[in-house]
């Protein structure tokens, strides 16, 4: 599965209930994406430096997934595909989902809107 922002937010503050899902996973990637938006979070945070320490961890122990030409294609797709449908999404989800597409993977998230996007699958805790 691949992490949205949401859920990476909610492993790194100890979510038992996350903590379970990840355990069931087969695979779990981290969106570049979504760690950039974790990232600027932090930044705004008080407790920055342990955030830091978390993500490091985090990022060491996890397959980040970039952002590459074939992406691009899906990212086209589905954000034409959901203009199409009047059910646009944000755009940083949108890549999010894009990834998820491209990789055949599942997108962890609380975010219903990802529901909205064919051929992906949300999984929630």
């Amino acid at each position: 599965m691949i992490l949205d922002t949401n859920a990476l937010s909610a492993w790194l503050d100890g979510d038992p209930a996350i903590e379970t899902r990840l355990a069931a996973a087969s695979h779990v990637v981290l969106s570049v994406i979504a760690l950039g938006e974790y990232r600027f979070g932090v930044l705004f945070s008080r407790s920055r430096a342990e955030y830091e320490q978390r993500i490091a961890i985090v990022e060491a122990d996890l397959m980040v997934v970039n952002t590459d030409s074939e992406t691009a294609r899906h990212y086209a797709n589905i954000r034409k595909e959901l203009k199409d449908a009047g059910t646009p999404i944000p755009w940083h989800d949108l890549w999010i989902a894009a990834q998820a597409r491209q990789y055949s993977m599942p997108v962890l998230s609380r975010d219903t809107h990802f529901d909205h996007v064919r051929e992906i699958t949300r999984l929630s805790w």
